[in-house]
């Protein structure tokens, strides 16, 4: 946050609340049930993060069939309030947050002036005067102080991200599974939407949001809670379910590059408009002034330079981040920048960025990527890879 930031803006986070003092990585509430379990931990966005526990494909395989459990309490949330949130919230981001309702959220981006998206993120709308927005873990102190610096409606903003920890239980049996440990009716959640608990009534935690949003392609359910109950949630869902599957890093992005979702950092950057990266679904220029409003709309009735695509490879090998994507005649027309070994398909996948020619970017058409000394052909087709 600037050193100056404007009235409202509160960063209520302490080295003491996160365990730990000066340059050392954070680690979440949950950290000791990790290396209890004998994950193989990583560094990301400054957090001391599982990786995996029994296998990057096994963890895959166990969301897609039956269920999974993540600890993604690396998120940011951050609570806006007050008589102008809507005014704030609405001109910070692309999509049209009239659309909500109490108990309703949706997903969107928030830009910069010329259209280059500074975060995705989720908006859910609590009450008609308070809104948490929840962040991308690399960008929560980049976000806050745009937020901060883009308050002419002096809204109250809390960036509660330490306070806060996030589990994310998906996959066809959750809510089944969730189901077991909580009286409240859980199948009436429907996709993004969510429901917050009465004070106790959801394993004595004080403060409580279930929802359904997920970034794996499969049925979810999203569990926010205070900090210091996160043990306390995981532990409830490991005992009545004994099968069920601790999940890391790196199966949630196979998983959500299966099911075609975009990662900030990879698919999306300050460079990347939402009408390039596929998201000008969520880009609505014509709701009124908000900021990018006048580069998207621009942006819109004109032909983009690039396009992002889907493909799979017709032959071996592992598509990674900025290997080439090539035409026929070896030229180049893109980049990879997301790719792996698909665990269902049994195939080379990948997002990336290409030509906006119809001849390179339209679902059936041939490119190819270059894969260390290897050229191997790919078919470009629209996401989700996994389902028919």
């Amino acid at each position: 946050m600037p050193a100056a930031a404007p009235t409202g803006c509160k960063r209520t986070v302490t080295l003491k609340r996160l365990g730990m003092t000066g340059s050392a990585l954070k680690r979440t509430p949950l950290y000791d049930r990790h290396v209890a379990l004998g994950a193989r931990m990583t560094e990301f966005a400054g957090y001391d993060m599982p990786v995996q526990y029994s296998g990057i494909v096994d963890e895959h395989m166990a969301v897609r069939e039956a269920a999974g459990l993540f600890d993604v309490s690396h998120m940011g949330e951050v609570f806006v309030q007050g008589p102008h949130t809507f005014a704030f919230v609405q001109n910070l981001v692309t999509n049209d947050i009239s659309r909500l309702h109490d108990g309703r959220a949706l997903y969107t981006v928030m830009c910069r002036p010329n259209g280059g998206i500074i975060d995705d993120l989720l908006v859910y709308r609590l009450r008609e005067d308070a809104y948490m927005l929840v962040i991308n873990a690399s960008n929560i102190e980049k976000d806050f102080a745009w937020m901060c610096a883009h308050n002419p409606m002096a809204a109250s903003l809390h960036n509660t991200s330490e306070y806060i920890a996030l589990l994310a239980l998906q996959g066809p049996q959750s809510i089944e599974i969730a189901q077991r440990i909580t009286d409240h009716d859980l199948s009436d959640i429907k996709y993004y939407h969510f429901l917050r608990p009465a004070p106790g009534s959801f394993l004595g935690c004080n403060k409580v949001i279930l929802s359904r949003t997920g970034y794996t392609g499969e049925k979810g359910l999203e569990l926010y809670v205070e900090a210091e109950n996160a043990k306390k949630v995981w532990d409830a869902l490991m005992e009545v379910e004994p099968r069920l599957k601790p999940c890391g890093l790196g199966a949630r992005d196979t998983l959500r590059l299966e099911a075609g979702f975009c990662l900030y950092g990879n698919e999306l950057s300050e460079d990347t408009n939402p009408y390039e990266a596929g998201l000008g679904w969520l880009t609505k220029p014509d709701k009124g002034e908000f900021i990018g409003r006048n580069a998207l709309r621009t942006l819109r009735d004109k032909e983009g330079r690039r396009k992002l695509v889907g493909f799979v490879l017709e032959g071996r090998g592992i598509p990674r981040p900025g290997y080439q994507i090539v035409d026929d005649c070896g030229q180049v027309i893109g980049n990879v920048t997301s790719g792996s070994q698909s665990p269902v398909l049994k195939k080379g996948i990948g997002l990336g960025y290409v030509q906006s020619d119809k001849t390179y970017a339209t679902p059936g058409a041939t490119i190819a990527v270059q894969i260390r000394t290897r050229t191997v052909p790919a078919r470009v087709v629209k996401p989700p890879f996994h389902r028919p």
